[in-house]
């Protein structure tokens, strides 16, 4: 007997992961059963991890763990509900304080993500009548926040201050308010913002600046506030970021004037209606902060082997996309090209995937790196690529 096919509201899924995969676009997980470190057991294989964004290598750091577990053990396991209802804790408290110092800003809040902190702020402090323009190669979260604002929203062309200063012109006028949106260090590429000049025309043009220190917090700065603190910026801007890669913990900030973080505390979705960070979580972020204002030489070995890396590469010939951030992207060709030798640095025990479209618009190796690599360990990945 011959069975008729039945049709449900659900049966584009199939031609939609059928589309992913012809482009070379499918993706999934790969199971990591080791504490976070530069020697991860994935898959059941003990590979040379050079694809987290743990730059300090303090997601496996003892102090860390403690720290998360003294919190666990005062406060339980969960903060049980917002921090406006039931939710905010003594530590919660304790942390923002630590990033407001960290950061040199007058306050700071913290949320359970920094995609969320991202999609919070945008979206309390423009709306309809409003400009945001936003650097071409922003992270999802700044994109997807400037759609939740239902401002008016403008890409400019990476990092051109040109084309920058002509959408200014050409629309700053025709809007209330204006925000220029950028991360600081672009996640893909590992190029920097140049955020002098954008502070400049933000000031000429009269607009908000809302900088993304996701990939700058702890690695840049004399005490790892950023690049912002870096490069010595008085400004008034809003500092967003996350505690979830440097500082090896989960969850993100947002760090700027008093009023700014008031405000935000009764506007902010995003943080209002969601669960407060866990007491561990806060406790190991609070313990990064220290371990990262007081030893600078983590950030000094980081930077040691950013060095070694760009001499090795260019010493075989081989050219990034930047060397400005412990992120190295190196384009290697199309996207079956690349997946072909993310899968032979694979083989020979080498962590290091392949990025590629929608992520970004070229296919690239992201190489990360942490301050814990050793010599040896980046000398295989020479040797490897």
């Amino acid at each position: 007997m011959k069975t008729e096919s039945i049709s449900t509201p659900y049966d584009w899924l199939d031609r939609g992961l059928a589309s992913i995969h012809r482009a070379n676009w499918y993706r999934s997980t790969q199971t990591i059963t080791s504490k976070a470190g530069t020697v991860a057991k994935v898959d059941g294989r003990e590979m040379l991890m050079f694809a987290s964004n743990n730059y300090l290598g303090l997601a496996g750091d003892q102090r860390l763990i403690d720290a998360a577990i003294a919190a666990t053990e005062k406060y339980g396991t969960g903060s049980t509900g917002s921090r406006l209802v039931t939710g905010h804790l003594a530590l919660h408290e304790e942390l923002e304080i630590a990033i407001a110092d960290l950061k040199n800003t007058e306050a700071a809040l913290v949320f359970s993500s920094g995609y969320l902190a991202n999609l919070g702020a945008i979206s309390a402090i423009v709306g309809q009548r409003d400009l945001i323009l936003g650097d071409a190669y922003n992270h999802s979260c700044l994109k997807k926040g400037a759609l939740m604002s239902g401002a008016t929203a403008i890409d400019y062309q990476h990092v051109n201050l040109t084309d920058l200063t002509e959408k200014l012109q050409q629309h700053r006028a025709n809007y209330r308010r204006c925000l220029i949106t950028t991360d600081s260090v672009f996640s893909m590429d590992g190029d920097l913002a140049p955020l002098p000049a954008i502070m400049d025309l933000a000031a000429e043009y009269d607009c908000m600046v809302l900088v993304d220190e996701a990939h700058g917090t702890g690695v840049f700065g004399d005490r790892g506030g950023g690049l912002t603190n870096a490069l010595g910026i008085q400004q008034e801007l809003i500092q967003v970021g996350t505690l979830s890669k440097a500082l090896g913990s989960l969850g993100g900030y947002v760090a700027g004037s008093a009023k700014l973080i008031d405000y935000l505390r009764n506007r902010a979705a995003t943080w209002i209606y969601t669960t407060g960070l866990s007491p561990a979580d806060t406790g190991a972020a609070i313990a990064a902060i220290e371990i990262v204002k007081t030893e600078p030489m983590r950030r000094q070995q980081l930077w040691q082997n950013v060095a070694m890396l760009k001499q090795g590469l260019q010493e075989l010939g081989i050219n990034a996309i930047a060397f400005d951030s412990p992120i190295i992207a190196i384009a290697v060709g199309d996207i079956l090209t690349t997946l072909q030798m993310s899968e032979r640095l694979r083989d020979n025990g080498i962590f290091a995937p392949a990025i590629r479209p929608p992520t970004v618009p070229t296919a690239r190796i992201r190489i990360t790196l942490m301050a814990t690599h050793t010599a040896e360990q980046l000398q295989k990945l020479l040797q490897c690529l």
